[in-house]
């Protein structure tokens, strides 16, 4: 019996799990203390009034013989992937239901997909990026390219053509950075996809935040884009899914490789592994989909869309340097006085009570920045920030 190896290749802890321990051992030396955590992007509003009245109707239905559910269908049930197809055609992007595979969020489904490719394939990945594209791939035993993305580039790095990749990761708008894809860059990436035969997996799980009509929300709105492209969103952000789990991937019908259509091989990788996100909760997500479920997630996006501004403003007015927080729920911004990630996420801990991320987490670009995030309250958010105000006050200009 051997293990596999390609773990000893990952890091000790994954990040968060990093991050919890110091906070824990925070409180441990300061029990009582007041901390605001700005750093885990975790919802705080609750679920919204439209959604909540269709899982109660779906939990009714579940305890009456005649409307009870068992197993449900792999891809997901047909109301749903409806929902999720009208929605991208009334944006003008086509995308049938038989394209749309519903799942328990973007992070099973962006380390599952790797199931229906070869592990010889290169791996193409932005620096800094979320985790799981990276240790996913580590797990895997694939070779794995970075491609960087730094302050030069506003955190958008564009292809190289001298650099050959099979799989390509993108996340627009960007978690950790909050940067956001024009439709001319992305085009170029798709250009670069079709000439290499590579499959772009982009993630869009922070679409519904993109205020700028001009700024993709699908790369789907990029011609060509469906002869080489997968995109996976999620209704944690957009709809507070967080605890309840639910989102979807689109795999285009014209998605062909070695002569194969990657929808059915993911199909047959789902019903092998996976048994579906339950009855009741994609009867929630479904009225996410409804008038009175899009007036209400509105609001809530607007809330946290404000919180960003309020912590844009503050952080223009200290003279800190950031991306993100205008089409993103995120803020990735310099650490003030040189100080490296770590050591700028120990000093807002310990002495202002502040948790944010260190972006050094995020891979080796992301050194010497720090990831903040708006989905808290107002009031928390509001003292945050008065927090991290005074004390940058201790740095000299």
């Amino acid at each position: 019996m051997k293990l596999n190896q390609n773990y000893d290749k990952l890091q000790e802890n994954y990040l968060f799990a990093t991050i919890d321990k110091k906070i824990a051992a925070h409180q441990a030396a300061h029990p009582g203390a007041s901390l605001i955590r700005m750093g885990i992007g975790d919802v705080t509003l609750p679920l919204c009034a439209a959604v909540v009245d269709a899982m109660k109707q779906a939990v009714e239905e579940m305890a009456r013989a005649q409307t009870f559910r068992g197993y449900g269908p792999y891809a997901g049930y047909a109301f749903l992937r409806e929902a999720v197809g009208a929605c991208y055609g009334e944006r003008g992007v086509p995308v049938s239901p038989d394209e749309v595979y519903i799942n328990d969020g973007c992070k099973s489904d962006m380390a599952g997909i790797l199931d229906i490719f070869g592990t010889d394939n290169t791996v193409l990945i932005p620096d800094p990026v979320y985790p799981v594209y990276v240790d996913t791939n580590i797990m895997a035993g694939r070779k794995v390219l970075f491609m960087d993305a730094v302050a030069e580039n506003k955190f958008l790095p564009l292809p190289d053509p001298a650099v050959h990749a099979d799989i390509i990761y993108l996340c627009s708008p960007n978690n950790p950075t909050g940067a956001v894809y024009s439709k001319e860059q992305l085009a170029g990436w798709v250009a670069y996809a079709r000439e290499h035969d590579a499959v772009i997996l982009f993630d869009a799980a922070y679409e519904s935040f993109v205020r700028d009509p001009a700024l993709p929300r699908s790369i789907f709105e990029i011609p060509g884009a469906r002869e080489c492209a997968i995109e996976f969103c999620s209704f944690s952000k957009t709809a507070g899914f967080t605890g309840t789990r639910c989102g979807y991937t689109v795999i285009p019908q014209a998605l062909r490789r070695g002569g194969k259509a990657l929808g059915p091989l993911w199909l047959r990788r789902q019903s092998t592994k996976y048994n579906g996100v339950p009855y009741i909760v994609q009867r929630g997500a479904q009225a996410v989909f409804s008038p009175q479920g899009r007036a209400q997630i509105r609001q809530s996006i607007d809330f946290y869309m404000a919180n960003a501004a309020m912590m844009a403003q503050t952080l223009k007015a200290c003279g800190i340097w950031f991306t993100g927080g205008e089409n993103s729920p995120y803020i990735w911004l310099r650490c003030p006085g040189g100080l490296s990630s770590w050591e700028y996420f120990d000093l807002l801990l310990e002495q202002a009570g502040v948790v944010g991320t260190a972006g050094a987490g995020f891979g080796k670009n992301g050194e010497g920045f720090l990831r903040l995030t708006a989905f808290g309250g107002r009031e928390s958010t509001a003292e945050g920030m008065e927090r991290i105000t005074a004390l940058l006050h201790r740095f000299p200009d």
